[in-house]
């Protein structure tokens, strides 16, 4: 069991997820050119998401210098002026900021698919989100760009991931706001039973499996549909009624990803799928997206020009 968020430290789990866990026949055109992106440098690209607590017109000019455009160029409700991530057509990789004590970083390097979970969340001020799996931190970053919660609660439940989202946090929140911010230590799985209808939105992000015993197959994709249940059961029960759930991957299982938002609609009353297809409408210029999901999901699909994702988004609402 595995929570990674960065662009390509997973690489290879994802691939080998991808052959072990058998992802669709629908899929089996894709995984030369999937495998193809994913293990070939030169195909990769990064987003620059812009800290609008620290961030310059300098840097936004040199962004423009070196051929990085807007993702989002036309400002709506549901992309906010505020959100700003530069992309470049061309691959490359674009330099990290060091952290500095007492000082903030100007931005945040990302996948730019998974700025669509926070984009599907469509988070107003003063609400209370909870980011389940946070670490390293690029989801509640990037919320905290979008608006402005009356509560952010980043929870990760390993020790090391937990330190590294809280320096990361840090380093991109100025000290007035981080009252708003809670960064908590805890089970996922028991934030539910813990804080009951607490939240108006909720992020579950999770998980990269690999196991290397192919006589292990049907009993890992029980246990591993089990730890995803439990974990979006525990966000259903935080949430309050008439708030929603956005649960994401960056794997193409099938086993992480419909079978468990399948399972979620088929065992509990209280949710309901919630259609994104506006949202698909409005960013299929710079994403490629698999055909075969239904209204609730978006399944990106990395492709050379377009290297981002993989990414599962699945939105719900509790009722």
């Amino acid at each position: 069991f595995f929570l990674t968020s960065r662009p390509h430290f997973a690489t290879q789990i994802h691939l080998s997820s991808f052959e072990f866990l058998h992802i669709t026949a629908s899929l089996d055109f894709f995984s030369f050119i999937y495998r193809n992106v994913l293990t070939t440098p030169q195909y990769w690209q990064y987003a620059v998401l812009l800290n609008k607590f620290s961030c310059s017109s300098e840097m936004e000019s040199y962004l423009c210098l070196k051929n990085y455009r807007l993702l989002f160029t036309r400002p709506s409700s549901s992309f906010p002026q505020s959100l700003k991530c530069y992309i470049s057509d061309a691959p490359g990789k674009f330099p990290a900021q060091k952290h500095k004590d007492g000082q903030l970083k100007q931005y945040y390097l990302l996948n730019a698919a998974s700025l669509l979970a926070v984009l599907a969340l469509e988070i107003k001020n003063g609400e209370k989100v909870l980011d389940m799996c946070a670490a390293p931190g690029g989801k509640s970053i990037a919320t905290l760009q979008y608006a402005c919660p009356g509560l952010l609660q980043s929870n990760e439940y390993d020790n090391l991931r937990f330190h590294w989202l809280k320096q990361t946090l840090e380093s991109f929140i100025p000290e007035s706001l981080m009252s708003l911010i809670t960064v908590s230590l805890n089970d996922g799985r028991e934030i539910g039973n813990r804080q009951p209808e607490k939240f108006d939105k909720v992020y579950v992000y999770c998980v990269n499996m690999h196991a290397g015993e192919s006589n292990l197959i049907k009993y890992i994709h029980s246990f591993l549909l089990f730890l995803l249940l439990l974990f979006n059961r525990s966000a259903i029960k935080a949430l309050r009624p008439g708030g929603y759930l956005v649960y994401s991957t960056c794997t193409l299982s099938k086993a992480e990803n419909n079978d468990v938002i399948n399972h979620i609609l088929d065992s509990c009353s209280n949710v309901l799928p919630v259609n994104l297809q506006t949202l698909l409408t409005s960013v299929s210029k710079e994403f490629s997206f698999a055909s075969n999901v239904q209204q609730h999901e978006l399944l990106v699909l990395p492709e050379r020009g377009k290297a981002w994702g993989p990414m599962y988004i699945s939105k719900l609402k509790k009722i």
